[in-house]
């Protein structure tokens, strides 16, 4: 692990200068997009994917705010019905949807709060990218409409983690990469490798059709 740890700061370095890492992380706290930043960043491997998600401190809590207005938690959090009242929640997507751990319904939450659950397992074999942009867009006009987003599975690192960078790529127009550092100055995540393959394919896509774009003007 301390191997790991030490080459994913050269890793990074590829293609990722620190004066992209400074206005990332000013994005990230203001609620830019970063589609600048495309031009200077390479498209990653799976392997130096993971070393990047090992490389971050591990510290969670049951909720943290890794966008402004969007919290990113677990299952103790997504049963805590007066705790998202206390930070405001207005809408919960649950990407543990039916199984056992995780409750959650409209019924549960009530008709102050919009749910909605994604019947994700987590697991490598899991398609998870047919639900990435109806997740993207629930958030997205959550957001928008001045709403509190609280996404969560059942630890909150690997099928919610994987959704919120999803939606940051989809409707923020920030790479994988920008996207988890993002998620990272406020949540330890760590998707699992088959969520991370379809990270990286829909990372290439969203590049592809920016290429195309520029192409066209």
């Amino acid at each position: 692990m301390t191997d790991r740890v030490s080459t994913a700061g050269a890793v990074l370095m590829m293609g990722y200068t620190q004066e992209s890492k400074e206005e990332e992380e000013t994005n990230c706290s203001s609620g830019t997009g970063g589609s600048q930043q495309k031009d200077s960043e390479k498209l990653l491997s799976l392997l130096e994917l993971e070393e990047v998600l090992y490389s971050a401190p591990r510290s969670c809590r049951h909720v943290d705010e890794v966008w402004p207005n969007l919290h990113l938690g677990d299952m103790f959090m997504s049963h805590d019905r007066f705790g998202l009242w206390q930070l405001g929640i207005t809408h919960v997507l649950n990407a543990s949807h039916g199984k056992l751990c995780c409750r959650g319904s409209d019924d549960f939450y009530g008709t102050t709060v919009k749910y909605y659950g994604v019947p994700a397992n987590d697991l490598p074999t899991f398609d998870l990218s047919p639900f990435f942009y109806p997740s993207a867009d629930f958030i997205h006009q959550a957001l928008t409409s001045g709403g509190n987003v609280f996404v969560h599975c059942a630890v909150g690192v690997s099928r919610s983690a994987a959704l919120v960078l999803a939606y940051l790529m989809i409707h923020q127009h920030l790479t994988l990469l920008s996207s988890v550092r993002c998620v990272q100055q406020k949540r330890w995540i760590f998707p699992n490798r088959g969520f991370l393959k379809q990270l990286l394919a829909l990372d290439q896509k969203q590049r592809q059709e920016s290429e195309r774009q520029t192409q066209q003007q």
